[in-house]
């Protein structure tokens, strides 16, 4: 075969034919052939120092970027490592290729050492899982999944390539092409129809959901909104779809019922629904009463117990938006009491931002964060008790700057994900804000943020306990037990990898502690403690006392 090539390097050539520039992993045994290949390629390879790590990174790549994020692992055991960074992508709705090796397929002189089905494993988890058996077929399966993981929904697609066939001469077989993919239309009927349902609206409201925080919705959605005049809120993972500072900008439905949020909701008789997508806890709740819903998505809606719309508009959702706006624009007469409302649901939820008690109280830190962060300055969130704060009392200020998960809502993904904000924004100042609990279950890309000389805040919230849980188990009246830990001199953990370390000791420490971090560079850890004592008195008593609503509130 004169041209012959090796099918690890033809791979290779796809991946770069994709436009792939980095693949973040830890390789094994049979990726050697793999990872050869790299090494003479424009790829950039990023070891990680555990799989899940990779995965979260390439994960956040493709939520930042719309392009899918590329992760490798070995088989067996790296392989697995990677499974709660590839359900994070699937739930959040996250392009990605996990790209994973295994032992010889065609003869194995290990028998079944360190086998899994792999590829059995992923299906349930990705939108593609599919194991390569010949180099001829590499360009396909390439560019199939790279379409698949792209199309909506978003998520992650799995490719498995056995070490022999890695390692197999093939002749040389072109690359497939990509071209842009143009969605269809909303139809004229579903668009008049909503128009319809709009105008004979007195209390509308636009929701925007995890759908319509995409990369390139940001300008058309804020077009939207502002040329219809409606109040906007949105869910937590379509918190910074569009600016929140906008004069029709009400709130986050962080919780699912009784906030005060909820006094718009229950008074609205319509809700426009953006890109709301059911993986999140929900918003509100449909039932008896509650306001009409029509959804709009690139795909029809999910139909639940609690989310069951009235009229859909299925399509591209930028065009769709853009009809639709043009229909009813200075058209809309909305209640000016209805209007109203919005101001007491925003001073209700700055309520203490500025509460100088110590340990600092959630909304202190908040705020604190908010002063440290300029406009396009990037928050990304591990999960704990604060995610729900910040859902309800960060203001954003630009689309895509607040990351947070409220789908597979796992910990651990704080750290890589605000790493991959780094590199992708090295101009930007970038925060992760993790609780303890949250960071050490990843607290080892710390080596890997400092190796790679990436700009980045670290704020660790210490409480000592997985302090969500231990808050629903008062809630629920059980007694405190199983929820509390112990933590390393963080100062000094920070300080063994190479980093900066800084701990805040009184009310007042937080914001200029952020500053000197920042303006140190490198990779700098701040740790406050926190006091989540108003779990209890804002999230249970108040909302209790204020809202007349029957259940039980959510978290």
């Amino acid at each position: 075969m004169p041209n012959a090539m090796k099918a690890s390097d033809l791979f290779v050539a796809a991946l770069e034919n994709e436009g792939v520039t980095h693949i973040f992993g830890v390789p094994g045994e049979e990726n050697l052939d793999f990872v050869e290949s790299l090494r003479g390629s424009k790829i950039q390879l990023v070891v990680t120092r555990h799989e899940q790590g990779a995965a979260f990174m390439a994960a956040t790549f493709g939520r930042l970027t719309g392009k899918p994020g590329v992760c490798l692992s070995t088989l067996g055991p790296g392989a697995l490592n990677l499974v709660t960074g590839v359900a994070y992508a699937l739930l959040g709705a996250m392009p990605m290729i996990l790209i994973t090796g295994q032992k010889p397929i065609l003869s194995s002189r290990q028998a079944r050492f360190q086998v899994v089905d792999i590829v059995s494993t992923m299906r349930p988890l990705t939108k593609l899982s599919r194991q390569i058996v010949s180099a001829a077929s590499i360009p396909a399966t390439v560019r199939e999944s790279f379409r698949i993981a792209t199309e909506e929904r978003l998520g992650p697609v799995h490719i498995e390539l056995p070490e022999d066939i890695a390692r197999e001469m093939t002749e040389h077989t072109a690359l497939i092409p990509s071209h842009p993919i143009h969605l269809p239309e909303a139809s004229t009927a579903a668009l008049q129809a909503a128009a319809e349902m709009l105008l004979q609206a007195k209390r509308p409201l636009i929701m925007l959901g995890a759908g319509a925080n995409r990369v390139h919705l940001a300008e058309p959605l804020s077009a939207f909104v502002k040329s219809v005049g409606i109040p906007f809120f949105n869910t937590q993972m379509g918190k910074g779809a569009v600016s929140g500072v906008s004069d029709l900008y009400v709130g986050t439905a962080a919780l699912s019922e009784r906030d005060y949020i909820h006094k718009m909701i229950d008074r609205s008789d319509l809700i426009l629904a953006i890109g709301h997508d059911t993986v999140e806890k929900p918003p509100f709740l449909m039932g008896e009463g509650a306001p009409r819903v029509i959804h709009v998505g690139y795909t029809p809606a999910t139909v639940e117990r609690v989310y069951f719309p009235n009229a859909e508009i299925i399509g591209d959702i930028a065009a769709s938006l853009t009809k639709l706006g043009g229909l009813i624009e200075g058209r809309l007469a909305t209640d000016p009491e209805f209007l109203a409302l919005k101001e007491e649901v925003l001073a209700h939820v700055s309520d203490r931002a500025e509460e100088q008690r110590f340990p600092l109280i959630p909304q202190r830190i908040v705020h604190d964060v908010r002063l440290a962060l300029p406009a396009d300055g990037i928050a990304c969130l591990d999960n704990g008790m604060y995610k729900i704060w910040f859902a309800r009392n960060y203001r954003t200020h630009m689309a895509n700057t607040l990351l947070l998960d409220n789908a597979l809502a796992t910990m651990g993904a704080g750290l890589p994900s605000a790493m991959m904000a780094a590199m992708l924004n090295p101009d930007k100042r970038v925060m992760a804000v993790c609780g303890d609990g949250g960071f050490m279950m990843n607290a080892q890309e710390l080596e890997t943020a400092i190796r790679l000389k990436l700009n980045l805040v670290v704020l660790i919230l210490e409480d000592n306990a997985y302090g969500m849980i231990r808050w629903k188990q008062a809630v629920d009246k059980f007694e405190d037990f199983g929820m509390t830990f112990g933590n390393p001199d963080f100062v000094k953990f920070a300080e063994a990898h190479g980093a900066g370390g800084h701990l805040v000791s009184d009310s007042e420490g937080l914001a200029p502690a952020l500053e000197a971090a920042f303006a140190a560079g490198g990779v700098q850890l701040v740790v406050v403690p926190v006091d989540y004592s108003e779990n209890i008195r804002v999230l249970i008593e108040e909302l209790n006392a204020n809202i007349s609503q029957h259940g039980v509130v959510s978290e």
